[in-house]
């Protein structure tokens, strides 16, 4: 077997608290090196030294830089899911879910800049991945839409697929002003994403609503 075809060791999932507490140190520290470098440019050399650890540590966990690039850019979808799951816990109502998830979104993103360029990385670092990282999100999202069709509280004219694809472009691009402005939107403007989203999901008010 040649060295090109030799498959890449996958990155080592701690058994003990002390090794995923280092694990979570070279993640958090990868997070911020990259963020700040780039993939092309950011070391391995600077991220255990951010971490606190030895250099030959981080190969105990990863077995390269692209391997740790990878398993960010799926740590950062986890917890970002889970976060907005976590929020919207116990809310029934399609459109208050949209608000609370939205806001949400905007606070993470805010807290967690490297994600974008994380993302937007991904298309040429592992195209794997940044497929990876759209499809989780949109099929979670086009579940969640099928219900609330389901439950005749938003328009059923329109595929989940294709409603889930809409509202996270729609995220996505505001997400993208998040980060520029180094801050979520304003009242007023959230206000108005939200009116364009009502009438996007053709919601329907409770009372309206068949038994």
């Amino acid at each position: 077997m040649s060295a090109r075809e030799v498959k890449p060791v996958a990155p080592v999932t701690p058994v003990t608290e002390r090794g995923r507490a280092t694990r979570r140190a070279l993640l958090d520290a990868a997070e911020a090196v990259f963020e700040e470098y780039t993939y092309d440019r950011a070391a391995v050399s600077e991220i255990t030294r951010r971490a606190g650890v030895a250099q030959g540590t981080f190969y105990v966990y990863f077995p390269d830089k692209e391997a740790a690039f990878v398993e960010l850019v799926r740590d950062l979808n986890h917890d970002l899911r889970r976060t907005i799951a976590e929020a919207v816990e116990g809310i029934s109502d399609r459109l208050e879910m949209e608000r609370v998830g939205l806001r949400v979104f905007f606070d993470y993103i805010t807290e967690h800049r490297a994600l974008y360029k994380l993302v937007r990385e991904a298309e040429f670092v592992d195209e794997d991945v940044h497929r990876w990282h759209y499809r989780t999100l949109r099929s979670g999202y086009a579940r969640g839409l099928k219900a609330a069709q389901a439950e005749g509280q938003i328009a059923q004219d329109v595929e989940p697929e294709i409603l889930s694809i809409v509202l996270m472009g729609i995220a996505e691009f505001l997400g993208a002003w998040t980060v520029m402005q180094g801050r979520g939107p304003s009242d007023d403007t959230f206000e108005q994403v939200m009116r364009f989203i009502r009438r996007g999901m053709g919601y329907c008010e409770p009372e309206d609503r068949d038994d």
